[in-house]
């Protein structure tokens, strides 16, 4: 039986979809329990979080409501599952023990049997159990493996608990497994498919969290109606008292596939399950599209950036389940699908796109290639070495010979489409180690010499490739609107780039006169009369309605100015990249809606064989021009990553709140 979440009304895009929903129980990661709040998720001061025994739980200081809600038996079953893993490693060696203390404390505060509805659910949420552990012979043992160790672990943490001595259910063999841990396995099977990260304000994960069927019945979708965001209780969001959230009902209804009385009674456990703690962390989900009354209410689970193939392996890999979505179901793909996964071989002659190739082995060695680059980057911090890599195979490709995806004599070059998904990954991490190299070589320039002028041009290169990323994901947007989420980031990031690049104390080693000082402190000095971003910015910020025609109108203003600004910035971003450089505009890809990118290859196949940083930087009148071009570039860009953010997670979401403080300049 599948359960399901529709509206209840009518929802305009941009609307909160429930109130702040109180998680049922959460746990923090392993690496935050000895820094942070096991209740709050709050950091503690340093003198604070120093204790005898690191196996404990930490609160804030007493008595706060921390400490007083914090339950005694399941945080000592958490504490003895940490002393035990660290004692035995042996035991459960599949790194990061939080899915397990979540289920620990799901079984504490879960209703035993019989008033459990079925081994199915728990607190009307669904085990997935049959699914997880029956794998097909021809999938890896390991994740089944994980569940068995970590049920066995979580036992045998429970038994010492309860002051037994005894913990041999750790080496029971798997014959006798299913009898002896069946309630910890059905428990931690319903963590994996139901836990959600629990993120800070800057976006780092500080555990996990459970949430009551009013969110965990909601479904997945690869082009889904709604988002979510978590809060932690030091939001004003999040007081159960906040006027904010006391006029925000729930707007969702759960319906079954099924008919019966069962169908029913699980139905009413949304109404009966909700959490009373207000400690713990909280979710909210709002709508990135318009939905009517009726229509079911859609989330993602994964990455919507990622084409079909690999979105579906990963839904199968963690939840046992194969989309049908409409994205999904589309035949013959969708644009933006096409789009992420395309590929192109061009002979040592000619370019064609009839030469017969193995695209699944191609794409294969071309990820192996590519995720090799990324992961020595983040392993050795080597950002001169990633970026020749992967600029070397965005600029001309990989030969048949080093994919080893063709027989014959015949050579062929295999290039990525400007948006295959490996591309945009490129660009990120193309982004972040330009942005490392000139933090790294600034230091080594007292006065103008190679290291300064190399630091600057690095620098550019991360604002160009921070462009390009933000252009080519708005593009896919425009054809696929549930992925504003990502769209607003990228945005933010290259209109951070962009101000910071543009406020560098850098230039005026090469521009004598430099550029005055603008003033930062008022939003209102760079209000655009032609978008008038600032605001709608603001609008939203006071969580007015949105019209989905005057998103629609915001969305083309933008994009007249964006382009605008751009043209007189990108050949001078450019200068020393040669892949970028064969881009015209990083906004406009409309080309590669209308045919296949062969033209591009041509133009880039001529330049990349030249030194991509040995520019010179050009020093002219028009640099002031330039940066401040550059300047009101990155003010639009980053209003409207923050305008979409606003749209994506309120106006009062930690995202919104960091584009507001850059934009006053605090």
């Amino acid at each position: 039986m599948e359960m399901r979440m529709r509206a209840s009304e009518d929802i305009e895009i941009g609307e909160d979809i429930t109130p702040a929903i109180p998680a049922l129980c959460f746990c923090l990661n392993d690496s935050f329990v000895s820094s942070h709040c096991s209740s709050c998720f709050s950091p503690l001061p340093s003198h604070h979080s120093s204790s005898s025994n690191p196996f404990h739980l930490l609160y804030c200081s007493p008595p706060s409501s921390c400490s007083l809600s914090s339950s005694t038996s399941s945080a000592a079953a958490d504490s003895h599952l940490l002393l035990l893993l660290h004692s035995r490693p042996s035991l459960y060696p599949h790194g990061d023990s939080s899915d397990l203390r979540l289920a620990l404390r799901l079984l504490h505060h879960s209703a035993p049997p019989p008033l459990s509805l079925s081994r199915d659910r728990i607190a009307g949420l669904l085990t997935n159990r049959h699914k997880l552990m029956t794998r097909e012979a021809s999938d890896d043992d390991e994740f089944v493996a994980r569940i068995r160790s970590g049920a066995r672990a979580m036992a045998a943490a429970r038994r010492m608990r309860d002051g037994l001595d005894d913990v041999s259910c750790c080496d029971h063999a798997a014959s006798e497994y299913d009898a002896v841990l069946e309630e910890e396995a059905t428990a931690l099977c319903l963590v994996i498919t139901n836990a959600v990260e629990v993120q800070d304000k800057s976006g780092r994960t500080l555990g996990l969290a459970l949430f009551c069927p009013s969110f965990c019945w909601i479904n997945h979708s690869c082009s889904p109606n709604a988002c979510y965001r978590t809060l932690l209780c030091t939001d004003p969001q999040t007081a159960p008292s906040s006027s904010v959230q006391g006029k925000k009902p729930l707007r969702i209804s759960p319906y079954s596939c099924g008919c019966g009385d069962e169908d029913n009674q699980i139905a009413g456990v949304v109404c009966s399950n909700e959490s009373h703690c207000y400690c713990g962390p909280r979710i909210i989900v709002r709508s990135i599209k318009r939905i009517t009354k009726g229509e079911e209410v859609t989330v993602a689970y994964t990455d919507l950036l990622q084409p079909k193939a690999v979105r579906q392996s990963e839904l199968w890999s963690r939840y046992r389940f194969i989309c049908c979505c409409r994205r999904c179901s589309a035949s013959p793909l969708t644009y933006v699908d096409r789009a992420l996964e395309e590929l192109s071989v061009a002979s040592l002659d000619s370019l064609s796109s009839n030469i017969s190739f193995d695209t699944d082995k191609a794409t294969e060695k071309l990820t192996e290639y590519i995720e090799d680059a990324i992961a020595d980057y983040l392993s050795s911090d080597d950002p001169v070495s990633c970026c020749k890599r992967l600029e070397h195979v965005l600029a001309q490709g990989l030969s048949d010979e080093q994919l080893e995806c063709k027989e014959g004599n015949s050579q062929a070059t295999y290039r990525l489409h400007p948006l295959h998904h490996l591309s945009l990954n490129a660009y990120t991490t193309l982004q972040s180690a330009y942005k490392t190299r000139t933090s790294d070589l600034l230091p080594l320039c007292p006065e103008r010499d190679e290291h300064l002028v190399e630091a600057f041009n690095m620098s550019r290169s991360s604002v160009a490739y921070a462009l390009m990323l933000a252009g080519a994901t708005h593009h896919l947007f425009h054809f696929e609107t549930s992925l504003i989420a990502s769209v607003a980031n990228f945005w933010i990031s290259a209109g951070e780039s962009l101000l910071t690049f543009a406020r560098s104390s850098v230039w005026n080693e090469f521009v004598g006169w430099g550029l005055p000082v603008l003033n930062l402190s008022s939003i209102t000095a760079h209000k655009c009369p032609k978008c008038l971003l600032v605001d709608k910015f603001r609008t939203i910020q006071l969580d007015s309605q949105v019209q989905y025609a005057d998103f629609e109108d915001t969305r083309r203003k933008f994009l007249v100015c964006v382009t605008g600004f751009t043209h007189e910035v990108w050949s001078f971003l450019v200068n020393s990249c040669c892949y970028l450089r064969s881009f015209k505009d990083p906004i406009d890809f409309s080309w590669s809606a209308n045919s296949k990118f062969s033209s591009f290859l041509e133009i880039d196949a001529r330049s990349s064989s030249t030194d991509m940083h040995g520019c010179e930087v050009e020093e002219d009148s028009d640099s002031g021009k330039i940066r401040i071009y550059m300047f009101q570039l990155g003010m639009h860009c980053l209003l409207y990553g923050g305008y979409l953010a606003s749209i994506c997670f309120g106006g009062h979401s930690s995202l919104t709140c960091h584009v507001q403080n850059i934009v006053d300049g605090e």
